[in-house]
């Protein structure tokens, strides 16, 4: 046969390596599979190897003999390789190998996905060779393969790489004493380019020629040319070595932690811009608040740091007692030292602690930081003129702030039942967020997902300017932020109609889209108390104390000589119209227009008529809220409210006789719970002047006397009710006296007693003090927000910050602000005017006298003695609750928004009762009430539904990016690494696998949210402890178990290696990788079944996973007991 050929020979020319082509004409001479061809004149002798029925891993076993000297240039090594040749290699007196590319050479290259075998692949990722790899690794055997091969490289080889870029011939050639040979193409030594698996080439050919011929010669010659350049080269054994020992050397847990992020989340670290992440240069790590900060705060501070840069806001939902505050000063601090102007925009109650944070005080604990900071009010919001906390709003600049923190943002809701003004939340949006420079918002809330995802939504919203666009790319979501919400919702409502056994967190999870949690994760920061605790170590931040079982207290109204309960009470109240709050309903329909214009401009664009009807609901729902409060409350109520009537009639009597007579419409809205919201608007005005002869008096004066004899009656019989017999009051006496007789921790006599209402709050005050006074000589003060403080304590000034600091000293620092007083309150009497923001751990025992409508609140109170780190071991909740079912409690609130909206429907035409959302709100309160007279729960935990708290993935990318800041790229680590931890009460033994799925780039399962990497916990049994559809869950308890353990656990290794048979023998871990394969496979396809149903298409029918040969290890956590 005749043919031709181009034969490429490697030369050396002014020191740069070329290639140069040279045709010769070749006689081929094919017997037995042995090909003799004569090449310009000489004969060679060569094989072909089709690497099917001709291997050439079996021609190497054959032609590598003792004293044997290989050298190869090639792509890439693999220690594979090796051990299929290791018998052969053993005797071989040299190994020297070129890398063709730059490969572990010492200039700084771009950081590249880097495959298995050692060294890197190209940036291209080679496709042949990684299927069968994988598979070998997964056999998990590589420690014990590494081992030897690195030993073997010390004795026997020595690497170069070519560092010029410039291309190189890939072969490989064996000289002994009697033969050349030469290999060619051997593009890599892989278990692949030998011939032990097919790989992803369609074909793979192996020439081997053998000497005495010229080309086998000119092989041999380049490569010794080559070896001797030290321009063109450079020596890499000794790193080589070094990656390679990486497979085998026993790891600290961390780095299996770092290693399982850096995978996972490598395109973050891409993606990243420098000017999303904290500028260290601005020197805020440096600062006193910082130094300050618990290692989950630190945390947060960060991953806050880069959603403001990227987002524009975020919402800090940290549970109660987390200390969101100080996180949010480390924030400000980081823009301040940036020169960015920063607003706190606070309750009014919370204005002390902030102030404190930037003042000049010796209790100040971060003055040295020299904070900036304005602070403001909400209420500031629907204020144009005036000073408040010594600025001048008629004269600020609101929309010059380059950052806002907005504390107890929850507070802020679009939309209220009677509103058609501009409320807080629009006028923030439209004098801050959307004017003047751009502006960040910081979000600290309660926990702000429950039963209804729109508070979470209109809180986002301040972050986007309320223009969805402006998040929507950001974001990368496949839909806009408002469908993913509307998908959200719908879903939940599915959800919530289910029967209780079906309706679990977790398939509520499998119903949510994938979107939703993305954006989750995207805007929000949420860790609760049980999080801190089981994934912090808590040694260096304390515990937090243990909650006792709360004690439930009910009592009946009174014990004295008079016939009154409290459903006789609810009875007559249900009678009652409260007219006296609605005057416009009486204006003749003749004489309307008269009164159209001046009332549109009382309030903004709020009516006067929708103002009164929300005064009288709100008044009606307040009568029950202070009857539950205490006897008294209730009684100056109907006291001031009977005046209010007299007062009208008397009006409209004079009316009669002297024929003038105007109407002052006022208010009355000072019995209002401070707390309740949606107010502003109906407290926006002056007096509304209506003239009587407009109106049908004797009509409205006839129900204002009806209303006046039921006021009469109740009022009668609740001023037989004296302290005495006041049943709840005797109670709570009793409660106290127990408590400073009987204490729960050591000496601890401190009792905190909460009121929604200052009547009450001053009425306990009044009989506590002396009471505590006289018998055990010990100090009382009261705190309402409305009057100063009082206390008992002669000489002590009744300030909030006095107060507190008496009451609660340690936390308070009493001995920085009060260095000379030593004295001590040790019963503290308030309204929910401290039930946020205050730290009052020093205290043990909390005593609800009323119960809250918003179950939150009670837990907000409970927050300020169940704090991390409190010196208490124990702490107890007690609750008042009235005396009847929980189920008339709860319906009673129905009952009587149900009789408002009635005549609401009745004057105005509207005909909405109480909506399908509101019952189903009542329902909510009712399952989160009634958990509350069995435990002590914190906010997250009343949720019914969803969570956020498990959902955020960010804070594991920021800890990524922390640890490659500080310790490099670790990409070149190989995969398939372990290390050994110690096994929990929680965490059992097994084995928790960290995989990649190789045959799909795309997001083939829209229930795992870190595809195509999956994580499975299986126990030593084969039993899935959790399944790859909790990733957060999983990456929470690695980190809970690696976090912080640099160095490997001998004790833990040295069983686990023996076991093994040092790597060696890996059968019962590889059967469990075998088991999770299974199992991902399982839950898949069980997933994609369910998919069929949900919205946005189904994930089943496309690309198939089979089993172990879809799945490539990238490292495992031993989960072994001591």
């Amino acid at each position: 046969m005749l043919g031709m050929d181009y034969c490429t020979h490697k030369i050396l020319r002014n020191g740069i390596i070329c290639n140069e082509y040279v045709l010769n004409i070749i006689v081929f001479i094919q017997y037995d599979g042995i090909r003799v061809s004569i090449w310009g004149g000489a004969k060679v002798e060569s094989k072909v190897f089709n690497n099917v029925t001709d291997i050439v891993r079996d021609d190497l076993r054959q032609t590598i003999t003792k004293g044997s000297k290989i050298s190869i240039a090639a792509a890439c090594f693999s220690m594979y390789a090796y051990k299929e040749l290791k018998e052969q290699l053993e005797t071989v007196d040299e190994f020297r190998f070129i890398f063709t590319e730059p490969t572990f050479t010492t200039e700084k290259a771009d950081r590249q996905k880097r495959e298995f075998y050692i060294p890197r692949m190209n940036r291209e990722n080679s496709l042949y060779g990684t299927e069968f790899e994988l598979k070998l690794r997964n056999e998990l055997t590589q420690k014990s393969i590494a081992k030897e091969c690195a030993d073997w490289i010390r004795r026997k080889a020595t690497f170069k790489s070519n560092i010029t870029g410039n291309h190189m011939n890939p072969f490989l050639s064996i000289a002994d004493k009697e033969n050349k040979l030469a290999y060619t193409p051997m593009k890599g030594f892989t278990t692949v380019d030998i011939g032990c698996e097919k790989g992803n080439n369609l074909y793979n050919i192996v020439t081997r020629l053998s000497a005495p011929a010229s080309e086998a010669e000119s092989h041999l010659d380049t490569f010794e040319e080559l070896w001797h350049n030290k321009t063109d080269l450079q020596t890499v054994t000794d790193t080589v070595i070094e990656t390679i020992a990486n497979a085998y050397n026993e790891n600290s847990p961390e780095l299996i932690y770092f290693m399982a992020l850096y995978h996972i989340f490598n395109e973050f670290l891409d993606d990243i811009s420098e000017d999303e992440l904290p500028n260290e240069a601005t020197g805020f790590k440096e600062s006193r608040i910082w130094s300050m900060l618990y290692d989950f705060q630190k945390d947060a501070v960060l991953a806050i740091i880069n959603k403001l840069e990227r987002y524009n806001g975020c919402i800090l939902a940290d549970s109660v007692g987390l200390g969101k505050t100080f996180t949010a000063l480390a924030v400000i601090k980081y823009y301040e030292n940036r020169n960015k102007s920063v607003l706190v925009l606070c309750p009014k109650k919370l204005a002390d602690n902030w102030n404190t944070y930037k003042d000049n005080y010796v209790n100040n604990p971060i003055a040295s930081d020299r904070l900036n900071y304005d602070v403001l009010f909400h209420t500031d919001l629907s204020r144009s003129h005036g000073f408040s906390n010594g600025l001048d709003l008629n004269r600020l600049n609101w929309g010059n702030y380059d950052l806002v923190v907005i504390d107890e943002s929850h507070n802020f809701r679009n939309g209220a039942a009677f509103q058609e003004a501009e409320n807080r939340y629009e006028t923030l949006m439209r004098k801050i967020i959307k004017a003047g420079v751009k502006t960040k918002v910081l979000m600290l809330s309660a926990t702000p997902v429950n039963n209804n995802f729109t508070d979470l939504k209109n809180q986002l919203a301040l972050a986007y300017e309320g223009d969805t666009s402006l998040i929507n790319e950001k974001l990368g979501t496949k839909r806009d932020i408002d469908e993913i919400f509307r998908s959200a919702q719908k879903n939940f409502n599915i959800w919530s109609k289910l029967e209780p056994e079906e309706r679990t967190t977790n398939k509520l999870l499998s119903m949510l889209n994938f979107d939703f949690f993305e954006l989750l994760d995207s805007v929000t920061i949420a860790r609760s108390r049980k999080h801190i605790e089981k994934y912090y170590d808590t040694a260096k931040i304390g515990k937090f104390p243990e909650r006792k079982k709360p004690i439930s207290v009910r009592t009946e109204l009174t014990n004295g000589p008079v016939d009154i309960n409290y459903n006789k009470i609810y009875s007559q109240l249900s009678s009652l119209n409260l007219s006296v709050y609605t005057p416009t309903n009486y204006i003749f329909e003749s004489k309307r227009d008269k009164y159209a214009e001046l009332i549109a401009d009382k309030g903004g664009n709020l009516t006067q008529r929708g103002r009164e009807e929300g005064i009288r609901q709100l008044m009606a729902i307040n009568l029950l809220k202070r009857l539950e409060s205490s006897v008294n409350s209730f009684r100056l109520t109907l006291l001031r409210m009977e005046e209010l009537i007299d007062s009208t009639i008397n009006t409209i009597n004079q009316f009669e006789r002297d024929g003038h007579s105007e109407l002052s419409v006022d208010d009355a809205t000072e019995d209002w719970d401070i707390e309740d919201a949606n107010t502003d608007n109906l407290t926006v005005g002056t007096k509304v002047k209506i003239s009587l002869a407009d109106m049908d008096y004797k009509s409205w004066r006839g129900e204002l006397k009806a209303d006046a004899q039921i006021l009469k009656e109740l009022i009668q019989k609740l001023e037989k009710i004296t302290p005495e017999y006041d049943s709840k009051l005797q109670k709570l006496l009793q409660l106290i006296g127990n408590k400073v007789e009987n204490p729960i921790n050591g000496t601890n006599k401190k009792v905190i007693v909460f009121s929604a209402f200052a009547d009450t709050a001053e009425y306990l005050y009044e009989h506590v003090s002396s009471f505590m006074k006289d018998k055990y000589g010990i100090d009382t003060a009261v705190i309402t927000g409305t009057i100063d403080g009082k206390t008992t304590i002669k000489g002590l000034t009744g300030t909030l910050n006095n107060i507190l600091t008496c009451f609660s000293p340690v936390s308070k620092d009493r001995e920085l602000l009060m260095p000379d007083s030593k004295n001590d309150i040790d019963v503290l009497i308030a309204t929910d005017c401290i039930s946020e923001g205050q730290n009052l751990q020093d205290c043990d025992y909390l005593i609800n006298y009323d119960i809250h409508w918003n179950p939150v609140r009670i837990i907000q109170r409970f927050g300020r003695i169940d704090r991390i780190g409190s010196r208490n071991k124990y702490i107890q909740l007690v609750n008042f609750w009235p005396d009847l079912s929980l189920d008339e409690y709860i319906n009673l609130k129905s009952r009587v928004e149900a009789r408002m909206k009635a005549s609401i429907m009745a004057s105005t035409g509207d005909d909405n009762l109480i909506s399908p959302e509101e019952k189903g709100d009542l329902e909510y309160r009712k399952q989160q009430l009634k958990r509350l007279q069995e435990e002590a729960v914190d906010i997250e935990d009343m949720s019914t539904g969803v969570s956020i708290m498990d959902l955020g993935l960010n804070e594991f990318r920021l800890d990524l990016l922390e640890y490659v800041k500080e310790h490099g790229d670790i990409g070149k680590n190989p995969k398939g690494m372990h290390a050994v931890v110690p096994s929990t009460d929680e965490l059992p033994q097994g084995v928790i696998f960290v995989l990649r799925n190789v045959n799909s780039s795309v997001n083939i399962d829209n229930q795992n949210r870190i595809h195509p990497f999956y994580m499975v916990y299986i126990d030593m049994y084969g039993e899935i402890i959790c399944n790859y559809l909790a990733p957060k869950k999983l990456l929470d308890t690695v980190r809970n178990l690696c976090r912080g353990k640099d160095k490997p656990i001998r004790e833990l290794y040295q069983p686990f290696n023996e076991e093994t048979d040092d790597g060696r023998n890996m059968s019962a871990v590889s059967a469990l990788l075998s088991e999770t394969i299974k199992s991902i496979v399982s839950d898949k396809d069980e997933s994609e079944v369910n998919s069929l149903f949900a919205e946005g298409g189904t994930t089943a029918l496309r690309t198939p996973v089979k089993g172990l040969n879809d799945f490539e290890l990238i490292c495992f956590l031993v989960v072994k007991d001591r």
